[in-house]
């Protein structure tokens, strides 16, 4: 009688739960807008409640120690997107970028959205089969109609990452202006350095230092990022701190510890006593030499500077012979351990801030003492929201740019892939797979241009 009895209770109670997970798992309507029916799939899986600046918490956050891992989930959760960005764009039209669109696609794939302990207190929000196609479908259909470059094959389409374009239209007297500029060390206060010497063409755009060197012997705090296809970076700077290309060639003529000139009426004077140049510059230029002309042309010759064609990218427009079975495994890896989320669009990257040590923490497990390069964007912002968060670097050429991080902590590639799966991830991963990502990075070499 007694089993009967509790076997009744179970059956009720299994009766009971499988009411409630039907009543509150609502499906779209399949008579909506393929995105209309993905912004309500959004918002009934509660992606909000966690991925927002403002999170609608349950009530029970503020009950006592299962408040405090609620909240510490939604601030991890809204390190890494905020889905009401989602939202709010498809709701008023706005362009959703292709960072954050990876990173729905990476959750819903590998059906990481929502966590298994916030479904089972909420059983409504967990995605089931039907809402998986329909956010899939949609992210295929936003990034075929406003992120497809048009370069890829037919297969290829759907790719997180695009083919790099051949060329990309110039001011052919401006970009050549601006070669002479970039190579010319006038723009250091004892002509010791120029563009060139921290951005070196043969050396993959960069110097091949831990930190660059300026005048005088002084060295700078970070990193020196490639100015190879920099100009697909949607900021310039680890910081982000100049907002375009031009903007960024300003910096380093009057900074102090690089080229240490006093102002950039100095500069245009130097240029200006220089009869021949200064008659070619104003040809170009009929306004004559200015900070902002030089930064123009500095900027028009950087575009320049892309490295189309390498192996990846004749693979993904249909060369299967362009890479070895190893290399595609190594960029099916790259996609599984989440890479191509950040690391996306054609530079592989240069397309968002994120945080440096998303499941672990980098910079204590560095042990040494944080400098004011590794807040990142936070010198630029007044929210500590910014703080350890870094434009992400592109990866093409990366084979060609160590040392790597912005604090040059890792010496090879194969100790950055191990260092990014354990800081973003929060994974172990096999030492044949980090290789086999080494061999994908090392098909990411383009063809280097010349003048």
């Amino acid at each position: 009688m007694k089993i009967k009895k509790t076997l009744g209770l179970f059956i009720l109670l299994a009766v009971t739960l499988v009411m409630v997970y039907k009543f509150t798992d609502i499906t779209p309507d399949k008579n909506l807008t393929l995105e209309k029916q993905a912004k309500k799939v959004l918002k009934y899986g509660q992606c909000v409640a966690c991925h927002s600046h403002s999170p609608e918490f349950p009530l029970y956050a503020n009950w006592p120690v299962i408040g405090d891992i609620v909240k510490q989930d939604a601030a991890l959760a809204i390190r890494e997107f905020d889905v009401k960005t989602v939202i709010n764009g498809i709701k008023d039209g706005e362009p959703i970028d292709k960072v954050t669109l990876n990173k729905l696609e990476y959750a819903f794939q590998n059906e990481t959205m929502p966590p298994l302990k916030y479904y089972m207190a909420h059983w409504g929000t967990v995605i089931n089969s039907t809402e998986k196609e329909i956010a899939l479908n949609w992210i295929k259909e936003y990034r075929a109609e406003h992120h497809y470059n048009g370069l890829a094959s037919d297969e290829f389409t759907n790719e997180p990452i695009q083919v790099i374009p051949d060329s990309i239209s110039v001011d052919p007297a401006k970009a050549e202006l601006g070669r002479m500029l970039y190579n010319d060390v006038r723009l250091s206060i004892d002509n010791s350095i120029s563009c060139a010497s921290c951005h070196d063409l043969s050396k993959g755009g960069t110097d091949n230092k831990p930190f660059s060197e300026g005048v005088n012997g002084q060295f700078g705090g970070i990193n020196a990022p490639t100015v190879f296809n920099a100009t697909f970076n949607f900021v310039q700077f680890w910081d982000g701190r100049a907002a375009n290309l031009a903007a960024q060639a300003a910096g380093p003529p009057t900074n102090p510890v690089e080229m240490a000139h006093k102002s950039w009426s100095d500069i245009e004077n130097i240029l200006a006593a220089d009869k021949e140049f200064a008659k070619a510059f104003t040809a170009v230029y009929p306004d004559g030499i200015t900070e902002a002309n030089i930064c123009n042309a500095i900027a028009e010759y950087e575009r320049t500077l892309i490295t189309p064609n390498s192996p990846f990218d004749l693979y993904l427009k249909g060369n299967k012979e362009a890479m070895t079975e190893e290399q595609i495994l190594g960029y099916e890896l790259f996609k599984q351990y989440s890479c191509a989320t950040c690391h996306a669009g054609v530079n592989l990257g240069g397309l968002s801030y994120e945080y440096m040590g998303l499941h672990n923490n980098y910079f204590e497990a560095r042990g040494t003492e944080l400098t004011e390069e590794d807040y990142g964007r936070g010198k630029q912002e007044e929210s500590t929201f910014f703080d350890h968060r870094f434009k992400t670097p592109g990866l093409r050429n990366v084979a060609l740019t160590a040392p790597y991080f912005h604090d040059a902590t890792q010496a090879t590639l194969l100790d950055a892939v191990n260092a990014m799966v354990e800081y973003q991830t929060g994974e172990k991963i096999k030492p044949e797979e980090a290789e086999k990502i080494v061999d994908f990075l090392n098909t990411l070499t383009g063809e280097i241009p010349q003048k």
